[in-house]
């Protein structure tokens, strides 16, 4: 099958899969109303990619047939520019509000198959080629995959990563004639009721002796065994694309994955108790690879804040000091992320296998500063938009035709602007900043892979010293005189 429409993704989604929402379980995910606006964004999605071929859609490079040019394995700079083009068109039509649309994994799929030689180190060669045949399933059939990468907090005193006798985080517990038998827990799979298949692969180094943890492998959503516990949902059934523009369509869910003993099929298992494996094959390519599809995603967002609070301010002529100082600060942080991406893809190189990546340190810059930059946008719109973003009227209070002439009387914007446009406005910013969308989509922002705190820890530990430290040698190792 290639490239799917919404209408193959969302029939898709009818399986025998177990998620709960409060008390419920979820039968019918597409028409459930906690979930039905979500999947219909996600359809808009998979249509999008036919509706733009050109920029989304490359052929497979075994069977010729379109594929999603997230699927692309990169073998050139010019691979790499390519695939912006398409990741971009995907990133500005949800505006980045969702950070998990299924081309994140198709990036990070295709670059573990691209570096599959990793993946085969210390014996685990049957593991690599069944990764491989997976990446090829995976681009073939247009899946929609989400992933559950870390261990549950129980005690933070004892670490992030599992010990030996540690019965909570996901861990092999036996085998069967089919495959390997997994028990535990993990979160947070983003996605998870609208996506057709889980992955696991590593997260934090294991230590030695923690053998049964160092797993990796993808099954389908309605395995037996697999439960989803979704948090509260950000939308509702009452919401319309007027009053929740965002809410209405882009709350992607989140969910805690427990393996209630799960079996996973042997072709489905790509490292099976690998330490070394394990905590080798996430620490070379993977992070700019994966980095490219996400800063496209976090720069199209910065981008869409500013425009939103520009125009909000517009809507009412307060383009005026200081309102425009911290207009000009969410520019400079959008302008920022634009430049480290075309910095990292401009200089992009061959990482090994014949497959390339950006080049990384822009990337783990830009990444180290969005948990400060997303927050403070937040703050600014809330702060330009003051009173006005609790003073917009819903979408029914302007049909009444008792209230529309108030409305349009009390309630217009500046200059030319109706009531209507200026609700449109302050509606969006307001689901963009304060609603509950936007409070989980701050939350999201501020630890997405990893904290600040510890991605600028990463930053400094791998960062190229060798220029720094001619600088700084100059004046240390200068004889005296």
């Amino acid at each position: 099958m290639p490239a799917r429409t919404g209408e193959q993704f969302l029939r898709g989604l009818k399986d025998e899969r177990e998620i709960w929402i409060g008390n419920e379980k979820v039968c019918d995910v597409p028409s459930h109303p906690a979930f039905a606006g979500a999947a219909k964004g996600l359809a808009a999605v998979f249509d999008l990619q036919h509706r733009h071929a050109a920029e989304c859609l490359v052929p497979d490079p075994e069977t010729g047939e379109p594929i999603n040019v997230s699927h692309l394995i990169p073998r050139s700079k010019e691979d790499i520019q390519r695939r912006h083009r398409g990741l971009e068109r995907m990133a500005e039509h949800t505006v980045g509000v969702m950070g998990r649309t299924p081309d994140y994994m198709n990036v990070t799929y295709a670059g573990f198959a691209g570096r599959s030689d990793e993946w085969g180190a210390n014996g685990n060669e049957a593991g690599a080629e069944r990764l491989v045949k997976y990446q090829k399933f995976l681009r073939r059939n247009d899946i929609s995959l989400t992933h559950t990468i870390i261990n549950p907090t129980i005690d933070k005193a004892k670490g992030d990563t599992p010990a030996p006798g540690d019965d909570v985080a996901l861990h092999k517990v036996g085998e069967s004639e089919h495959g390997i038998i997994v028990r535990g827990a993990r979160i947070l799979a983003t996605l998870a009721p609208f996506a057709d298949e889980l992955a696991v692969y590593p997260a934090h180094p294991l230590v030695p002796g923690a053998d049964a943890y160092a797993l990796s492998f993808c099954i389908p959503m309605a395995t037996p065994g697999l439960k989803f516990i979704s948090r509260d949902s950000c939308a509702a059934p009452t919401q319309n694309a007027f009053d929740h523009p965002l809410s209405s369509r882009y709350d992607e869910q989140d969910a805690f994955v427990i393996f209630d003993d799960v079996e996973v099929p042997w072709d489905r298992v790509f490292i099976d108790s690998n330490v070394p494996v394990y905590n080798q094959v996430m620490s070379t390519g993977w992070f700019p690879n994966v980095m490219q599809q996400t800063m496209i995603r976090a720069q199209a967002k910065l981008e869409f804040a500013w425009g939103l609070a520009t125009r909000m301010l517009e809507s009412i002529n307060a383009l005026q000091p200081p309102n425009v100082q911290m207009l000009g600060e969410m520019w400079t942080y959008a302008e920022f992320a634009r430049a480290c991406i075309q910095c990292a893809e401009e200089n992009a190189y061959e990482f090994g296998n014949g497959v390339w990546f950006p080049q990384g340190a822009p990337l783990t810059a830009l990444r180290a500063n969005l948990p400060a930059w997303f927050p403070r946008v937040n703050e600014i719109i809330r702060l330009l938009g003051s009173h006005n973003l609790l003073a917009a009227p819903t979408y029914a209070q302007l049909s009444d035709p008792e209230l529309r002439p108030l409305i349009e009387r009390y309630m217009r914007g500046a200059g030319n602007v109706s009531a209507e446009e200026r609700a449109r406005v302050f509606r969006l910013a307001w689901d963009f900043t304060g609603s509950a969308l936007a409070s989980r989509g701050e939350q999201y922002e501020r630890f997405y892979l990893a904290s600040g705190a510890r991605n600028q820890q990463v930053a400094h530990r791998t960062a190229d010293r060798a220029r720094a430290d001619r600088l700084v040698d100059r004046f240390l190792k200068e004889p005296v005189q």
